[in-house]
């Protein structure tokens, strides 16, 4: 089954960061070419332009969030409905929720990322849906930015490579995460090897299943081009040899990658090592 490849370019922020022009960023540096994939084109509605948090909700631009959230669930649901595989370039992890709609309520979701984000419009200190798309998803976040309950059983939900608590908000954050949904932090991940842990989830099961990969899992060693870099992560062997069996298990939907900061990568050098590692993952 070949890849199509949409640009989602939201950034939650709505302040026009880098990772608004990381989908541009990656096509130019000859990703459809090297996945020989085909082009699905971009969802216009995934831009934010208001940078306030809505009173109500605590959120960024709710309201921008929900349209943004509908055209990309459309977008992934004719896909899918047409036998195609989605490959959705973000933006940020606020994507999510809009892919989340779209899927089977049984589906699998590998969710590879150096933060839970499972804050909510309260506890987060930025506002941004980014910092939580998967308590959304979930059933736990703030409803403005989603339809209401869980888009996802929290109890088919793996969190992967994420970094323990260091700070206030990162321990409130902790405490809030569903103990339903099964976590692999990164120190584990390694400590039981990336190849090993990929291969055994990419085995349990035949539900359809869902690949998200946030790109600040990868260490800031080898990747420094996001906005929210932790330190003490997978470096991108590591990355690679976990995501390799999930991107290629036959019951995989589809996968999203996001949060490549462009602004933090003036040479591209980066954008073109993230070419490399997703053609090396999803073609071989």
């Amino acid at each position: 089954m070949r890849w199509v490849v949409v640009d989602a370019p939201l950034d939650s922020s709505g302040a026009r960061r880098g990772e608004e022009r990381a989908p541009d960023a990656l096509r130019r540096a000859g990703l459809l070419a090297a996945l020989r994939a085909d082009d699905g084109g971009r969802v216009d509605e995934a831009l934010l332009r208001d940078p306030l948090r809505d009173p109500a909700s605590g959120v960024i631009d709710a309201a921008g969030l929900r349209r943004a959230g509908t055209a990309i669930a459309a977008r992934v649901a004719a896909l899918l409905t047409g036998d195609h595989r989605p490959l959705v370039l973000g933006g940020d992890c606020a994507i999510l929720p809009g892919i989340c709609q779209a899927l089977p309520p049984a589906t699998t979701l590998w969710f590879v990322d150096a933060h839970p984000d499972f804050l909510d419009g309260g506890t987060s200190p930025t506002g941004e849906a980014a910092d939580m798309d998967l308590s959304v998803v979930t059933g736990h976040g703030p409803a403005a930015i989603g339809p209401d309950g869980a888009l996802l059983d929290p109890g088919r939900v793996h969190l992967l490579g994420h970094r323990p608590a260091s700070d206030e908000s990162s321990r409130v954050e902790a405490a809030r995460i569903d103990p339903a949904i099964h976590q692999v932090p990164a120190d584990e991940l390694l400590r039981r090897g990336a190849s090993a842990v990929g291969a055994a989830l990419a085995a349990d099961g035949d539900a359809p299943a869902w690949l998200h990969l946030d790109l600040d899992v990868v260490d800031p060693r080898d990747l420094p081009a996001v906005t929210y870099p932790e330190p003490d992560g997978p470096r991108w062997a590591d990355v690679i040899a976990l995501v390799t069996p999930l991107a290629r298990a036959d019951r995989l939907l589809g996968m999203s990658v996001t949060d490549l900061n462009t602004d933090e990568d003036p040479d591209g050098r980066h954008t073109r090592r993230v070419v490399e590692v997703l053609a090396e993952v999803l073609r071989g």
